[in-house]
């Protein structure tokens, strides 16, 4: 089994900054892609943010040049800088991880619990 765990969510100003993380753990051989993905009340889970393990990055057009998606391979950890943020930032962000596991060497993705992050003053 792998694991998700998020850390960072809260409550900031509008034109702040915050930075959530994700850990991985478990029985991971690799893990292929990491990313955030949010959901705001009324609305569809939608991907802010990804990044394969060479480093290739993939954005939302809402939050370009605002976000910066990072990860550590040693430590199978993703990492979200969030800046310039506003009141449409506000949502539920989740973790989501493809994933090579030990025990099968079959590939699966996995979702962290999710972390609540609001944009308000």
């Amino acid at each position: 089994q792998v694991q998700l765990v998020e850390s960072g969510g809260g409550l900031v100003q509008p034109g702040g900054s915050l930075r959530l993380s994700c850990v991985a753990s478990g029985s991971i051989f690799s893990i292929s892609s990491m990313g955030w993905y949010r959901q705001a009340p009324g609305k569809q889970r939608e991907l802010v943010a990804a990044i394969t393990s060479d480093g290739t990055t993939t954005y939302a057009d809402s939050v370009k040049g605002r976000f910066t998606i990072s990860r550590d391979n040693a430590k199978n950890t993703v990492y979200l800088q969030m800046n310039s943020l506003n009141a449409e930032d506000t949502a539920v962000y989740y973790c989501r991880a493809v994933v090579t596991v030990t025990t099968t060497t079959r590939r699966y993705q996995y979702w962290g619990q999710g972390t609540q992050f609001t944009v308000s003053s």
